[in-house]
């Protein structure tokens, strides 16, 4: 083969370490007109492919997705793309339950994206008046998780 299919195998695994570290999922490098793409397996692009026709941040006139309410104060929104899980592990209770009164800074639920673990806090103190979200649930950037008054 010639020139042109010649890879630098040593970049691509430093693309690929980085991937890991920043828990993207995909990343594209190019050079000279030789253009590099590492992405994750198809089964985590899917996830990424389901936000593309989600908007990134809900307008303020418009109404979060199972929520009676535009823009309920005390809105916790999700940061990321992911699964939530109201608990540590599958043993333990949850994290936070309606009702509770909880302090800025404290883990609500988590959420899992390309395998890491990412805690979702409270943005301040008050009490959890709806968890709008279901162990297990995938959810999309911006989504409405829960509100804590």
């Amino acid at each position: 083969m010639g020139d042109p299919f010649d890879i630098d195998s040593e970049l691509v695994r430093k693309l690929s370490d980085l991937l890991a570290e920043t828990g993207l999922g995909e990343i594209e490098y190019e050079d000279g007109g030789k253009r590099i793409r590492v992405a994750r397996p198809a089964a985590q692009a899917t996830v990424t492919i389901a936000a593309v026709p989600v908007p990134a941040l809900p307008a303020a006139d418009m109404a979060m997705p199972g929520s009676d309410n535009p823009n309920p104060v005390g809105a916790v929104s999700s940061p990321m793309v992911g699964t939530v899980y109201l608990s540590q592990s599958p043993s333990e209770p949850p994290l936070v339950n309606i009702g509770d009164t909880v302090s800025q800074g404290q883990t609500l639920l988590l959420i899992e994206a390309m395998k890491t673990f990412n805690e979702v806090k409270a943005p301040h103190g008050g009490t959890v008046s709806r968890i709008a979200v279901t162990n297990g649930q995938p959810v999309e950037f911006g989504e409405l998780l829960a509100v804590v008054e």
